[in-house]
């Protein structure tokens, strides 16, 4: 069994309230600091789970080219200076924070009033500036999630035309690097590695956390394998029917439709027989109109698809 040493040698809060941790881990064999290091990596930039502003409502503004009267910045700004606050929710569901400001004053990311579910890390955060005789009043939505979620402006509520949306950045860590340092030679001549791992956080989760978050999904990863089972099939698998195999291209689809279904990674009839009726309606961008039109192309060679799954 493998046995190293893991050391934090240096730990940084910065003024914006980000976290900066340095770790030693070690000794290695030859090729398992990279082999460990860029794993680890790989999901501390994209698989942890954080917090983000999603969504802001300001009043009197019902698009993100306004300006807001007595206030310096214009709705733009604002939507920037809001996407950079950094924030903790413990909640998984929506939580929706508030703020009313009088001028003059220099409104900030303190001001925003939360439930106690969500805190606001970088406090310090300008939000906007506003003049004597003005106010602004502001609602922010935040959320849990993972990654980078980009605005999907096909799906926003009419209803709330005045709810801006915000390209969501919810990875709590900023950065990742890792060096590897070769130690003293090991039992029989082999030589030995260090990792050198430094991660800074947005301060929603400290460095150690973020590490061991990491580790732990790299296990759940990794355990299935651990006690893997191959069963064989009795039998062969049937040949496909020489309508399964005919290309996409040959149903002479509309451009839309065609499209959509290339973007879905539908590239024959044997792709489309695994749908059903509902199923062609929640591709994206995928209407009624085309999903008939499917229906009909493949009825013409002879293929029925189910109208739900239930059916299928």
């Amino acid at each position: 069994m493998l046995h190293y040493q893991i050391d934090r040698i240096e730990h940084e809060v910065a003024e914006d309230r980000s976290q900066i941790g340095t770790f030693l881990i070690g000794p290695l064999d030859r090729g398992q600091a990279t082999t460990l290091g860029n794993a680890l990596r790989r999901v501390l930039i994209g698989s942890l789970e954080g917090s983000a502003i999603t969504a802001v409502r300001i009043s009197g503004v019902n698009h993100e080219y306004a300006t807001v009267p007595g206030v310096r910045e214009d709705v733009l700004d604002i939507l920037l200076n809001c996407k950079q606050i950094s924030v903790s929710s413990r909640n998984r569901e929506l939580e929706i924070g508030r703020l009313v400001v009088n001028g003059p004053a220099t409104v900030t990311a303190a001001d925003l009033q939360f439930s106690s579910q969500v805190q606001v890390i970088d406090s310090d955060r300008l939000i906007a500036t506003v003049a004597e005789g003005h106010s602004l009043e502001m609602e922010v939505h935040v959320e849990r999630g993972v990654g980078y979620r980009p605005v999907n402006r096909h799906s926003e509520d009419t209803n709330a035309i005045d709810l801006l949306q915000i390209d969501a950045v919810f990875k709590p860590v900023r950065r990742v690097n890792y060096t590897v340092d070769e130690t003293a030679v090991g039992e029989g001549g082999s030589a030995r590695e260090r990792l050198r791992l430094e991660i800074e956080t947005n301060g929603s989760v400290t460095p150690d956390d973020a590490m061991a978050q990491s580790a732990n999904q790299l296990i759940g990863l990794f355990q299935p394998l651990a006690s893997l089972t191959m069963v064989e099939e009795p039998g062969l698998e049937p040949e496909p029917s020489a309508e399964a195999q005919i290309p996409l291209e040959e149903l002479n689809l509309s451009v839309r439709a065609y499209n959509c279904l290339k973007r879905a990674q539908v590239n024959s009839v044997s792709d489309l027989m695994g749908f059903s009726y509902e199923d062609l309606l929640e591709i994206k961008n995928f209407g009624s109109k085309s999903a008939d039109e499917v229906i009909e192309a493949l009825e013409r060679i002879g293929i029925t698809l189910p109208q739900s799954r239930t059916s299928a």
